[in-house]
């Protein structure tokens, strides 16, 4: 997700917050700095507060519209009046929560919008709930940041639906290291490259119970993403 939050005590509070619930949050504090952050991350949601640096909120929503016109936003505000509530609304907003605000509060409407948008039939252009990437017995789900197993779903975070969207994309093309670790961290350095490491780890076992599925590394280079065709004898 993107946060967009001027305020440093507020914001570290949220992030962390949100990102111990496997939620991967790109802050930016400035709003000159936001539509740029957003093209780099894309996020599948926006948390916006509205008073900023160089752009306000509502600004910064025209923005993200104009390049995605059905990702979720929510504006963050001290402002009370029904004016204000308006605006936001009129910029492109879908919610509007008024500070001070519980987390809980936030984590349901931003789960909510994202069901929403994820859901039950193709509106304005996001994935219908019955398509999905089929990856041997698994089917993907990005738009919905979910992995399903028969009746078994696991809720991916935003990093870990990226990553695997990566690695998916041309079954058995090779990803180099460096592609993912600047698509995805924003550098290659030494940090970011152990944290990808960790996120390989994770999918490989989300995906173990299928053994045609394979991650396979190719040193000094990259990744393959492999599922091999069953045969009958």
């Amino acid at each position: 997700m993107l946060y967009v939050e001027d305020e440093p005590f507020l914001a570290r509070v949220v992030k962390e917050s949100l990102e111990s619930r496997e939620f991967d949050v790109a802050l930016v504090a400035d709003g000159g700095l936001a539509s740029n952050e957003f093209d780099r991350f894309n996020p599948h949601i926006c948390v916006l507060d509205v008073m900023l640096p160089q752009k306000d909120g509502y600004e910064i929503a025209r923005e993200i519209r104009k390049k995605n016109p059905s990702i979720p936003i929510i504006f963050l505000t001290a402002k009370t009046q029904t004016s204000d509530l308006l605006a936001g609304f009129e910029s492109g907003g879908n919610d509007y929560l008024r500070k001070p605000f519980s987390m809980e509060e936030l984590i349901v409407r931003m789960q909510n919008l994202l069901h929403l948008t994820s859901g039950n039939g193709k509106q304005g252009g996001i994935m219908k709930e019955n398509d999905g990437i089929k990856l041997g017995n698994y089917v993907f789900y990005p738009h919905r940041l979910e992995l399903t197993l028969k009746d078994e779903t696991r809720k991916l975070s935003h990093r870990e639906t990226q990553l695997l969207q990566m690695l998916t994309r041309d079954t058995n093309n090779p990803v180099s290291r460096q592609d993912i670790l600047l698509k995805l961290w924003g550098d290659d350095s030494f940090y970011n490259s152990r944290n990808l490491d960790v996120y390989i780890s994770r999918l490989r076992d989300y995906l173990s119970a299928d053994t045609a599925i394979q991650i396979i590394t190719l040193k000094g280079f990259g990744y393959r993403f492999t599922v091999a065709k069953y045969t009958s004898s």
